[in-house]
């Protein structure tokens, strides 16, 4: 069975902490090698994770991939920007041995392209002075490629390791496409295909068919599997604060869709939350403090986006959302992480539902305009002023740390199994 971990709660842009927790999971502190495979969205997201006071940015690379026992497998839902792939592996791997034996890649990933890139930034240029306002996307080309792949036109792994001629002629074919939508850009596709050939060469020795891959792993000789979602929940394309989303299934349903494995393969679902709520960019953010509580978290729990270095927008913990998405995914245990950047408030509110004309709405709503009239309703719960990052144990937290993770509990029904209460991995407190 796969263990998946879902992100359902820094509304947009992965979660600090997230690729930490993969790497330390503790169902994986064992001898025996075990995939961790990365199964939808591209290199528009990113982690940190701190091993070893060592500090590793993550985006297209499952995180595990640090351990040297972890067999990386990137699957069909991935969009992939070779160059972005090597320079991130490159930067994170470098005085490691081996990562490219232990990197698969599926045949079935869409290939994400340069023009793909530009054709995203002339896209919010164009929103913006049409409508006033953009997406706040990463102009990554994540759009545009999905675009590609819902219009039947995108060119995938097995394409670019199979035969490079026909390779060249589509790539070719699909450039022109996005000349004549896009007049404005310029496409060097003699040079880009000459590039292209390059990455084939290395990247060709670590494509295979993903779904015999998922396959020989869960039925083969026994192996632990962690899945690894790339974006937060709120950014789902169905489920997410849509139009403000990205363009893949971040929910648990990815996982089958993502990789091309049975639902029944799924084993336990941990969501990753942290204990107050971030988001970066433009968009709907019920619970958001934009004064001096919003500036100190942001200031403490070095709230930038590890993609664009954007600053996040922070906020109290929103329950409404998170009930929401646990609707969607049903976790059996959360990681609540970031836990120390809450230590030097007296008082702390939790959202814990929406009135909407003055009356307690039962779901979230799923248009943003409605979305961004909602009146959250707060509890206040008293803090605990107190340095917590030398904690190991629940015991160890002050009583009203320890309050506060019951009252979340309590409200979703889900049990906290981490808590995370530094960078390092050993800031990991486990509850059972």
């Amino acid at each position: 069975m796969a263990h998946l971990l879902v992100q359902p709660k820094e509304i947009l842009g992965r979660e600090k902490g997230k690729g930490r927790h993969c790497d330390v999971c503790s169902e994986f502190q064992t001898e025996q090698e075990h995939p961790v495979v990365l199964l939808y969205g591209g290199n528009n997201a990113g982690h940190t994770v701190v091993v070893d006071a060592v500090e590793y940015d993550f985006h297209l690379l499952p995180s595990g991939i640090i351990n040297p026992k972890v067999t990386a497998f990137i699957g069909n839902g991935v969009v992939i920007h070779l160059p972005g792939l090597f320079e991130e592996a490159e930067k994170n791997l470098k005085k490691g041995k081996g990562w490219e034996k232990r990197l698969i890649i599926s045949d079935r990933a869409h290939i994400v392209f340069d023009f793909h890139q530009a054709a995203d930034g002339i896209q919010e240029q164009q929103r913006q002075e049409q409508a006033g306002k953009n997406l706040g996307t990463t102009k990554k080309g994540i759009g545009p490629v999905y675009s590609s792949k819902a219009a039947r036109s995108g060119l995938r792994m097995c394409d670019l390791v199979s035969d490079f001629d026909d390779f060249s002629e589509r790539f070719k074919v699909l450039a022109n496409q996005y000349k004549a939508i896009y007049p404005t850009l310029k496409i060097d596709i003699e040079g880009e295909l000459e590039k292209l050939k390059g990455y084939m060469e290395k990247v060709k020795p670590m494509v295979r068919d993903g779904v015999y891959f998922m396959y020989e792993a869960l039925h083969g000789p026994p192996k632990k599997i962690l899945v690894e979602g790339a974006n937060a929940a709120l950014l789902d394309i169905d489920f997410g604060t849509y139009p403000f989303v990205t363009s893949s299934n971040c929910t648990v349903g990815g996982v089958c869709t993502g990789l091309g494995m049975p639902p029944q393969n799924v084993g336990e679902v941990y969501g990753v939350v942290k204990a107050y709520t971030t988001r970066v960019g433009i968009g709907a953010f019920p619970t958001e403090q934009d004064n001096e509580i919003g500036e100190l978290l942001q200031q403490r729990g070095n709230e930038f986006g590890v993609t664009t270095g954007r600053k996040r927008r922070c906020g109290w913990l929103d329950l409404v959302s998170l009930r929401y998405v646990y609707m969607i995914n049903g976790f059996t245990a959360l990681a609540l992480t970031k836990l120390d950047i809450l230590d030097v408030f007296p008082e702390i509110k939790v959202g814990v539902a929406y009135k909407l004309d003055g009356e307690i709405i039962p779901h979230f709503p799923a248009n943003h305009e409605v979305l961004n009239k909602v009146e959250v309703q707060y509890e206040t719960l008293p803090g605990w002023v107190t340095d917590i990052s030398n904690a190991r144990t629940f015991d160890e937290l002050p009583v009203n740390a320890q309050n506060y993770v019951r009252f979340i509990e309590m409200e979703l029904g889900v049990p906290v199994k981490w808590i995370g209460v530094g960078k390092s991995r050993e800031s990991m407190i486990q509850l059972f």
